[in-house]
């Protein structure tokens, strides 16, 4: 079949680029970048592209091939029309590791996306500058904890809702295993907790937020997220690798609900842990901003989990380094954080950071509201 490569596109293309790191020895790194090339566009044999337009500007195209640590892989920097994207966070994410998900050795490390591209995101709400301006806290590290175990009344879960705040926490979350089970139903837990931090602040003067957990099916995901406003919750947490990223932006993005939203890591490890998939800072830094969240939950370094020291920071500079208009957010490392390890914590984040303290906090000592008031004083010194 004849096909005449006509296509109403009208030239130049603006184009973006990702940089891919390729695994294997040259000739196999460089016939992964050529695959990529066709399989994130066309994905159509070489031999059979159209000549003109489509071979000539909707294939990718590769920018750049190097060898990097030692020659034991490759960095190509590909390209592709910005139209690619049709203007949709899920086909941007397509174009960017569609298909080339299912192969080996092929791992996203950056993503450079001109303006006219970034501009049709909104991306965070809030961002670092609006949080700490709600929070009314401009100079020193946010504090976070989360409501846990799972199995505990909605009461005693509010009680310690009321004791963290009254310790001076500044961000008090669901765990990420509380839903709308029958022990802990959503609209009475979201009520009650709701109720015990703007207790708390009363009495203190602080302005600490309450954020109840909204990863669920779509439709449940934004109802519940509505419901969570008009129970009194300050922001909302939301784990887009189980409810879909396109959920969080969804969420972040409706005007009627106009809450600071926090990304939690559940169920996107694998995308990170391996050769295969997205580096740290793209996930949790660069595509937790195009999705709209205020600040991104990762595992700290040194903590129960694998990450390193190097893959952390990377979060937290993607998190925050120059993307067009979108606006800085908070990296938030977690993941079995120590108040023993705030101070090692403090010299690689600085001050813009939000230390996400959950069963350490239980471990300091019986109470936890001089637990949370030593915790604030780590990091105020």
């Amino acid at each position: 079949m004849h096909f005449s490569g006509k296509s109403n596109i009208k030239l130049p293309c603006e184009r973006f680029s990702v940089v891919y790191k390729l695994f294997g020895n040259e000739k196999e790194a460089y016939a992964k970048a050529k695959d990529i090339c066709l399989e994130q566009t066309v994905e159509f044999p070489e031999e059979l592209v159209p000549e003109g337009v489509i071979a000539d500007h909707i294939v990718g195209r590769i920018e750049d091939f190097k060898s990097i640590a030692g020659g034991e892989s490759y960095e190509a920097v590909i390209s592709y029309p910005v139209d690619c994207a049709a203007g949709e966070f899920t086909q941007l994410l397509n174009v960017v590791f569609g298909n080339i998900s299912i192969k080996t050795g092929i791992k996203v490390e950056r993503l450079e996306l001109p303006e006219k591209l970034l501009s049709i995101f909104k991306g965070p709400r809030f961002g670092i500058e609006g949080l700490r301006e709600l929070l009314k806290v401009q100079d020193r590290p946010l504090l976070f904890t989360a409501l846990k175990p799972m199995g505990l009344t909605n009461e005693e879960l509010s009680e310690l809702a009321y004791k963290f705040a009254l310790g001076g926490i500044d961000i008090i979350k669901d765990d990420h295993g509380l839903s709308n089970q029958s022990f802990s139903p959503f609209d009475e837990r979201v009520r009650l907790c709701s109720e015990a931090v703007a207790r708390a602040n009363r009495e203190t003067g602080r302005h600490c937020i309450y954020m109840p957990n909204v990863t669920a099916p779509y439709s449940d995901a934004l109802a519940r997220a509505k419901r969570a406003k008009e129970l009194g919750a300050g922001g909302l947490l939301i784990s887009p690798g189980l409810a879909g990223l396109d959920t969080l932006k969804t969420i972040a993005e409706d005007d009627s609900i106009a809450l600071p939203v926090i990304s939690h890591p559940a169920f996107q490890g694998s995308y990170v842990l391996s050769n295969n998939g997205i580096s740290h800072g793209v996930l949790f830094g660069q595509i937790a901003r195009l999705a709209g969240a205020d600040g991104t939950i990762y595992p700290n370094f040194g903590g129960r989990f694998s990450f390193s020291k190097e893959e952390c920071q990377s979060i937290a500079r993607m998190s925050t380094e120059e993307m067009g208009s979108l606006k800085p957010i908070f990296p938030c490392p977690a993941g079995g954080m120590s108040l023993q390890s705030i101070p090692e914590s403090l010299a690689v984040y600085g001050k813009d950071v939000i230390f996400l303290v959950g069963g350490g906090l239980f471990r300091h000592g019986d109470d936890v509201v001089e637990n949370s008031r030593y915790f604030r004083k780590l990091v105020e010194q």
